[in-house]
């Protein structure tokens, strides 16, 4: 299982079958970099911008959302395209873009035109010149494809609470620089509208990815969803654990950012839905795990008990997660 983040192509890959796709593309910054696809046997591609497009990819001197671009992602959905694929999951998670997916949008073919006339470079900053968004050139399979966006938080696109001003800073920007991309994100908005015909400002997640739920709406007619309940649903797990007598579930760290629609949340939620209960081992539990405990989890457990620290409970992992499992089956088992 996954929710939209790392790990959500495998994910699906091995649970609808396939295979991953790697091609280089942009990085961030225009640098050529390795990055992977999923295509199911159905011909489903499943994108996880972060592999073209993630903060993962720069040194944390190289973080600069005045120039990163989602020019990659766009090379992954082209190449899907050109794979026959026609059925679109991308979770947009991790980025390190601020440019409203502007660059995603000129790899698919759309142009972005400067007050000057001519067209503007890739970049979040670059969109404070813009003046008009040519679609003509657009790739002509888009509209004939459909894209569900896996989209974790409601951040709008523009204000205090918008793309800028809430992820700006970890992607490297100042309060100053992070104001001037927020005009830039409300130009783009403006264009869109005038130009496109869709008002994307207000939507709840349109602030994602810095401003990328925004452009997937604008550029590809994209339709956001919680990333966990597009995977339940492209994994047919609720068919899947129909008579079980339980369903483990874990992640890394267990928390109250798990309470937002995260794996383990969507996975205890449903099969709390199905009468069935659910245990939790996690690497580790922090404030606000409890509240599983209201959504049909039983019993939760940790790698990181008492007297065992982050590098052993990494270290020795497997052997961890295999005494945390015996003992919850006999715990579960006994009651």
């Amino acid at each position: 299982m996954a929710d939209g983040g790392e790990g959500t192509a495998r994910s699906l890959i091995d649970g609808l079958g396939g295979e991953i796709v790697t091609i280089g593309v942009e990085d961030p910054l225009g640098r050529t970099v390795a990055a992977s696809y999923g295509l199911t046997l159905g011909g489903v591609a499943i994108i996880e911008m972060a592999q073209a497009s993630g903060l993962m990819l720069l040194a944390e001197s190289e973080r600069d959302p005045m120039l990163a671009s989602t020019f990659g992602t766009g090379q992954l959905i082209k190449d899907a395209l050109d794979h026959d694929a026609r059925d679109f999951i991308i979770g947009i998670g991790g980025s390190a873009t601020n440019d409203g997916g502007a660059g995603m949008a000129q790899a698919l073919g759309y142009r972005f035109v400067g007050e000057d006339g001519g067209e503007l470079p890739r970049g979040g900053g670059a969109l404070l010149r813009l003046a008009q968004i040519d679609w003509m050139d657009s790739d002509v399979r888009i509209p004939y494809s459909d894209f569900t966006v896996a989209c974790d938080v409601d951040n709008p696109l523009l204000g205090r609470h918008g793309a800028s001003a809430i992820f700006g800073p970890q992607k490297g920007a100042s309060p100053e620089t992070a104001a001037l991309l927020d005009n830039a994100l409300a130009k783009l908005a403006s264009r869109v509208k005038d130009d496109l015909g869709k008002d994307v400002a207000d939507i709840p997640g349109a602030g994602a990815a810095g401003g990328l739920g925004a452009g997937c709406i604008a550029f590809l007619g994209a339709e956001l969803k919680r990333g966990v309940d597009i995977v339940i649903g492209a994994t047919g797990l609720a068919e899947k654990i129909k008579g079980a007598a339980l369903v483990i579930t874990g992640e890394g760290r267990t928390d109250a950012q798990t309470m937002g629609g995260k794996t383990v949340h969507g996975v205890t939620t449903l099969a709390k839905s199905l009468g069935i209960p659910t245990v939790v081992i996690s690497g580790s539990l922090a404030q606000g795990a409890e509240g599983l405990l209201g959504c049909g989890a039983i019993r939760m457990y940790e790698l990181m008990e008492e007297g065992i620290e982050l590098e052993t409970s990494m270290r020795e992992g497997a052997e961890l997660l295999e005494a945390r499992a015996e003992r919850a089956l006999r715990e579960f088992m006994k009651s």
